[in-house]
């Protein structure tokens, strides 16, 4: 059994022992608070068309997300009606979960070293999906590269949203954060 009290996950230990001081001596900050950490990693599985015609492909969604995060994910639900795409205000239309701390650590790892290497012909994700402000968003177009999800049981397939939020001051300190994380980026 795990002991949760004195488990730390492997790339936060990492961070702490020695990517905070690879920061600190690459961008010269005077301050270990300004040495930029993660702050959030947000995943979201919008559902589309598929809920208008069916309401259990959106809880469908939220069941597999709460799989992959491993934290109960929300479900989204449209604002307001859109008569021409026959979406109702309050219908459900996705899933969404914030992860933060020990999680965030764990879905990061789980996130590079095993779901991306399944991906089909993957060659790296791109270094230009910054915001200027040190946040990182990509895209998976099948969430059944994540091993949690058993692949019999699946009724459809999933793109997933994924935003890497940071406290970099920068997109070019936020880089070069996740290139410690050994993030593989093409460019």
């Amino acid at each position: 059994m795990l002991d949760t009290a004195n488990y730390t996950p492997r790339l936060k230990s990492i961070y702490n022992d020695t990517i905070r001081a690879a920061l600190k001596e690459e961008f010269g900050y005077k301050n270990d608070m300004m040495i930029p950490r993660l702050d959030k990693i947000v995943l979201n599985i919008g559902c589309g068309a598929e809920a208008v015609r069916d309401a259990k492909k959106a809880k469908s969604a939220q069941e597999d997300l709460t799989i992959i995060a491993g934290q109960k994910a929300l479900t989204t639900k449209a604002k307001k009606s859109i008569a021409g795409f026959r979406v109702r205000e309050e219908m459900p239309l996705g899933a969404k979960v914030t992860l933060r701390a020990d999680r965030m650590y764990e879905f990061l790892d789980r996130l590079i070293t095993v779901a991306m290497p399944r991906i089909r012909d993957f060659r790296g994700v791109s270094g230009k999906s910054f915001d200027g402000r040190g946040n990182y968003a990509m895209g998976i177009k099948e969430h059944i590269v994540f091993p949690e999800i058993n692949f019999d049981k699946v009724d459809e397939n999933w793109g997933m949203d994924i935003i890497i939020c940071t406290t970099a001051a920068d997109d070019a300190q936020a880089k070069a954060l996740l290139k410690h994380f050994n993030m593989p980026f093409n460019s």
